[in-house]
């Protein structure tokens, strides 16, 4: 699958979300401790500008916690016991300049405004926080 569009892995997240759980479900396997959702490139006004509506950008941000969450409840059930420590899962915020798409998130200079860019990030952090991720994961954050 093309990952080089402004979407990059929300693109699967909407097209193909079974691969991105299946991908969750590997890495819990393979002992992973922890699974950072897709949400990374996913943000309202990204998705947004590709032609989701509102809604549907909510609802996939929301699948994108999901999955990880799904992946990890299916592969505790495989378990023959429980572990010490359960996996967690973490949903990814990731920088204004990955909406931007363009290598700007390296460098943090946006010419925004403190809150100019809390505005940006607000709906989806309420969002991701209403599936009960474990964490936030506030990636590449400069």
């Amino acid at each position: 699958m093309e990952l080089s569009g402004k979407l990059w892995s929300a693109r699967i997240l909407a097209e193909v979300p079974e691969l991105i759980a299946s991908v969750h479900l590997d890495y819990f396997r393979a002992g992973a401790d922890i699974a950072i959702s897709s949400s990374y490139q996913a943000t309202p006004q990204g998705l947004s500008a590709a032609g989701f509506s509102l809604t549907e950008s909510k609802r996939l941000l929301q699948l994108s916690v999901r999955l990880a969450q799904q992946a990890r409840q299916t592969h505790l059930e495989e378990q023959e016991s429980a572990p010490a420590v359960s996996p967690l899962v973490s949903a990814s915020v990731g920088p204004y300049g990955a909406y931007l798409a363009d290598g700007s998130e390296y460098r943090g200079r946006y010419g925004l405004s403190k809150q100019a860019l809390s505005d940006f990030h607000q709906p989806r952090i309420e969002w991701l926080m209403e599936m009960a991720p474990d964490v936030l994961a506030f990636e590449t954050l400069p």
